[in-house]
């Protein structure tokens, strides 16, 4: 995603009297490499593999020794290797500077077709399938490189935003990415249109009035979202997933660092459809199918928590009682003809309220209806939704989104019937164990093979002259406890995840609070402008974070 004349111009322009060498020259022609990714990539419109190439799948070998020599003949002056894998081509170097971005940026780039795929020139091609390319092999390929490289940089070069780079000593980078994984932190999110979007986030996140709506924002994918790190006066921005890559055992604990490697195996999004539409009707791959088809080691099991609906408001989930698996299948592949399905007749319709909790595990069909604010809780296998009914309308593209009848036909689970949703899924919350001074403490919904449960809390105090509202995504095997009701939750050797916006609320609510954990002192502000928290002396307490969600002068503690 970096933008190669942009920086070697400006590198050229300073260092007029040095010698350069591109990566590019020592790979295979974009046939080649075509060729051996093509398995991986597949002819389908959204899903490919989990691609187990290594850097060197690039490079010609016959090119290598060459430009290695022609690299060694010079003997004076400035010698610059440069592009993807320079460290591969010459792995002897004085200097290693590693320009790094994120990847909504990269995403971002390719809709605007300024940036190709690694080894090809392709920056015309559809962002969709640019996109489906890095998810699948780019980025997968360049990660492992850069997990190797990540203890040898000297410099890192923050390129997200065009004509202002900025750089940084590793050792500067190194020391803002140990403080994050010893302290509360949050990434940041990022705000999406969608042909379904809705109007609640426009309004209260005071985002562009000039965007027809926001359908999603990405608030906890580190993959995907970045990370401020500020030097005095300067903010530097790199992809979030380097601070899990640094210190994944740190950040995620041991038992789930253990579980999923160096991957942040949840994330946080809201869905929008306030005054918008229904998302598609859909059902994620059950954990076999996910690992035989796409090479992924763990599925999207999910669950909707409603942060707001409107009276209207429903959510679309499981089949209805005695459906015949053939003649739904072959009504959705008709309708992709007819442009007509009468969803209603095949799941189960239900109407839902604020702070409503539904469990969505794997297999199990589903879609927010409309005028519905969600706070999706899920694993983090990001794009592997397979949508089976898009309600006859185009993307924001002009083109029909692509539809996945023929996987989702082998994983939906037609046992998760309305009784199903009555009895295990919808979440009714039943009173529980609770500390003082919470007038209801409220376990909302478990879901052992979600290994997510939502617990939450509230209770009646002069604080913001509001109800305190508290909830807890957790994964079953954390071991959770409150530590000082007012707005603490410790973790013990584990993490609790990052998640929530801090939106606009008046300046008439600042103020300055103070709460102990296990009397290690924490001072926290909360301003109009967000909530900024200050920790120190946490040297005990190695992987936890604390966040604040504050929507409408309510305060949620994740």
């Amino acid at each position: 995603g970096v933008s190669d004349e942009e920086v070697v111009t400006a590198l050229q322009s300073a260092f007029p009297a040095s010698r350069w060498f591109f990566s590019a020259d020592a790979m295979k022609s974009p046939e080649q490499i075509d060729a051996i990714l093509k398995q991986d990539i597949t002819e389908d419109e959204i899903f490919g593999y989990m691609t187990r190439q290594n850097m060197d799948c690039y490079f010609d070998g016959d090119k290598l020794p060459g430009i290695r020599s022609e690299i060694a003949a010079v003997t004076e002056g400035i010698v610059f290797v440069y592009g993807v894998g320079a460290a591969y081509v010459q792995p002897s170097y004085d200097l290693l500077v590693y320009a790094d971005m994120a990847r909504w940026e990269i995403q971002m780039r390719f809709r605007r077709n300024e940036v190709s795929n690694v080894g090809i020139s392709n920056r015309e091609e559809r962002a969709s399938l640019q996109y489906k390319r890095a998810f699948f092999v780019d980025w997968r390929i360049c990660d492992r490189f850069k997990k190797k490289l990540m203890k040898k940089w000297d410099y890192v070069l923050d390129t997200n935003t065009a004509g202002n780079p900025k750089m940084a000593t590793a050792k500067a980078i190194e020391a803002g990415l140990e403080k994050a994984s010893r302290t509360p932190f949050r990434v940041v999110p990022f705000f999406d249109p969608g042909p379904w979007g809705g109007q609640w986030m426009k309004e209260v996140c005071d985002l562009d009035r000039e965007v027809p709506n926001f359908a999603w924002c990405f608030d906890c994918v580190p993959e995907e979202n970045s990370l401020y790190l500020g030097f005095g006066d300067v903010r530097f921005e790199l992809p979030s997933i380097d601070l899990v890559f640094a210190y994944p055992a740190r950040l995620l604990g041991n038992p789930v660092y253990g579980r999923f490697g160096d991957e942040f195996p949840i994330r946080f999004d809201f869905l929008d459809t306030m005054e918008g539409g229904n998302l598609s009707l859909q059902v994620h791959p059950l954990t076999q199918y996910i690992q035989e088809k796409f090479g992924m080691h763990y599925t999207q099991d999910e669950s909707y928590y409603m942060l707001d609906a409107a009276e209207d408001a429903t959510v679309y989930l499981g089949v209805k009682e005695g459906i015949e698996p053939e003649e739904m299948i072959d009504a959705l592949n008709e309708a992709q003809e007819s442009g007509c399905f009468d969803a209603e007749k095949y799941v189960g319709r239900y109407p839902v309220k604020k702070h409503d909790h539904l469990l969505i595990p794997a297999g199990t069909i589903h879609c927010s209806g409309t005028n519905g604010m969600v706070l999706e809780i899920s694993a983090t296998p990001y794009i592997f939704t397979f949508k089976l009914w898009d309600w006859g309308r185009l993307g924001l593209d002009g083109r029909p989104r692509p539809i996945n009848i023929k996987h989702g036909q082998e994983v939906i689970q037609w046992n998760r019937t309305e009784s199903w949703v009555r009895k295990e899924n919808k979440g009714t919350p039943h009173r529980t164990q609770h500390p003082k001074p919470f007038n209801d403490f409220f376990k909302i919904g478990y879901a052992p093979a979600e290994l997510i449960s939502l617990q939450m809390g509230e209770r009646k105090q002069n604080f913001f002259n509001a109800f305190v509202n508290f909830f807890l995504i957790l994964f079953d095997f954390f071991d959770i406890s409150f530590v000082d009701v007012t707005c603490c939750v410790e973790l013990f050797g584990n993490l609790v995840f990052t998640v929530g916006y801090s939106f606009h609320f008046g300046s008439q609510l600042t103020e300055f609070r103070h709460i102990q954990i296990h009397n290690i002192p924490i001072d926290y502000h909360f301003s109009n402008i967000g909530t900024h928290v200050v920790c120190s002396h946490l040297r005990h307490f190695l992987s936890y974070q604390l966040v604040f969600l504050i929507v409408h002068k309510k305060l949620y503690l994740l």
